[in-house]
């Protein structure tokens, strides 16, 4: 797990470099595409109940399960890219939101936010820690900001399988089990909307988008909960390094 985490991590790294205005998102996940094969890893994804792409990506409104295609990236967009990779049967899954060029200071807020959110539900990846604490945690950060976590979709255990148990939602009651023991392996994924936390699927049965058609920013890791302190087996520097304007601290 080890890894197949730091081989979807570099992947993921070197694509978001990748995202820039005039760049179609068919593109970026040909080069997700090709960096699979060069690593001899193949995409976790492409296949999965018939998805068509080796990554999702997801613009602007569009929350999570973007299919790639001709649509074109614009100055001012953020793009969602959601990297999963199968490494020696062992799955590698993160996420991270790039903001393409300048966005506004509401925009990087969402994701400071979202960032902030994935870090702090890692911070309770710790043995003898309750599941909801986690998720719990996720709801009250995105809250703090008078953002919305969407409820639909969660995040989940992983291994050697893509979804696993227990899942893992943005949102919970402190207190609730089960309790995270050592060696369980989580994929957190908090999604956070700047409006509504309301989504829909769209007619090709996998883009979710903000039903208000607001902004949606989602990361993710893949954390192994330890004694002490979570280890994310997804290692990156965060996307939004400096504190925006109008995050209440």
């Amino acid at each position: 797990m080890q890894a197949a985490g730091e081989c979807a991590a570099a992947i993921l790294r070197e694509v978001a470099t990748q995202v820039h205005p005039g760049v179609t998102t068919l593109a970026i996940d040909q080069i997700a595409a090709s960096l699979m094969k060069s690593a001899g890893v193949r995409s976790a994804f492409l296949g999965y109940r018939g998805f068509p792409s080796h990554t999702c990506i997801s613009v602007n409104e569009e929350v999570v399960h973007g299919i790639a295609g001709p649509r074109v990236i614009q100055e001012g967009d953020i793009v969602k890219i959601d990297v999963g990779i199968v490494k020696d049967g062992w799955i590698g899954d993160n996420a991270l939101t790039v903001p393409v060029g300048s966005v506004p200071d509401d925009v990087l807020r969402l994701l400071w936010t979202t960032e902030e959110a994935l870090d702090t539900a890692i911070r309770h990846a710790v043995d003898g820690v309750m599941l909801g604490d986690l998720c719990s945690s996720i709801e009250e950060c995105a809250s703090a900001q008078s953002f919305k976590v969407v409820r639909e979709f969660v995040g989940h255990g992983v291994g050697r399988r893509l979804h696993e148990e227990p899942q893992v939602p943005n949102f919970g009651r402190r207190g609730t089990r089960p309790r995270l023991r050592e060696g369980m392996i989580l994929a957190i994924e908090p999604m956070i909307n700047a409006g509504t936390a309301a989504v829909r699927v769209l007619g090709d049965n996998w883009t979710v988008v903000t039903r208000d058609g607001r902004p949606s920013a989602h990361f993710e890791h893949t954390v192994l909960v330890r004694k002490g302190e979570g280890e994310i087996l997804t290692p990156r520097e965060r996307t939004i390094k400096e504190v925006p304007p109008g995050i209440r601290l």
